[in-house]
């Protein structure tokens, strides 16, 4: 009977091992990527300005002081002008030099310089347009190595890219649940990414925008052992007391 009895206990506990044991597919990226293809508009992705964006304009040409016009500083007192940055209204517009107000509506900042160049000929010979967001930054939130809010300096950064700075998953965070939150003309968006799936490389969302935040959500197992934690030391004396019966009934 107690033969019986210690067999039905091990078969419980292997039980509970394998049962608490993660699928491949609930750990596993990219799955099944053999034929996995990026669109040609994705290769080419470029972030849209959007209000409150902080972007540096530097006009150059032919004739450095007419050029000087177009572009403004701010002294430094080491004798080193620094660039003034632009701030992007919540009209979606610039003021800029000469030209007054200039709409960033729905422009990249490529498509921005080279409506600049464009118009600039009236002004300068072969003027060349430099464009830079200096405050694009995404946040990593939840089950990864290391959360945290990081600036981008190349304007182009991939949600695979943003987990690998935060230091990837833990092997608690669900992989096809992760959470991205985009605030574009002041809506909101709630978008659930699966990084299991290969469609992830051709999705809208695959390229990451300034201020994007990801979280990433913890499994049914981490969620359940930070209750069991709060309990911890209740569920060991029980555990003890159970132990310490089946011992004295098995005698």
């Amino acid at each position: 009977m107690r033969n019986k009895f210690k067999t039905w206990i091990a078969i419980g506990c292997l039980a509970l091992v394998l049962g608490s044991c993660a699928s491949s597919k609930e750990v596993v990226y990219f799955q099944d990527t053999a034929s996995a293809h990026i669109k040609d508009s994705l290769l080419n992705y470029e972030p849209t300005l959007q209000a409150g964006d902080l972007i540096t304009i530097h006009v150059s040409g032919i004739d450095p002081l007419a050029a000087a016009t177009f572009n403004i500083f701010e002294s430094t007192g080491t004798g080193m002008p620094k660039a003034l940055p632009y701030l992007v209204s919540k009209e979606e517009t610039i003021h800029f030099p000469v030209l007054g107000t200039v709409s960033t509506k729905g422009l990249t900042p490529m498509a921005l310089t080279h409506y600049l160049e464009t118009t600039l000929t009236d002004y300068l010979v072969k003027p060349i347009v430099n464009i830079r967001i200096t405050n694009f930054k995404i946040t990593v939130m939840g089950d990864v190595k290391s959360p945290g809010a990081y600036t981008i300096p190349n304007e182009r950064i991939t949600i695979v890219e943003a987990l690998g700075l935060a230091g990837d998953l833990t092997i608690q965070g669900k992989r096809n649940n992760v959470l991205l939150i985009r605030e574009e003309a002041g809506k909101r968006t709630f978008i659930t990414i699966d990084l299991t799936n290969k469609k992830l490389f051709n999705s809208p969302y695959y390229y990451l925008a300034q201020n994007d935040v990801i979280y990433v959500e913890p499994n049914k197992a981490k969620i359940n052992s930070s209750a069991v934690g709060a309990n911890a030391g209740i569920i060991l004396s029980s555990i003890s007391t159970l132990i310490s019966l089946i011992a004295i009934l098995t005698r």
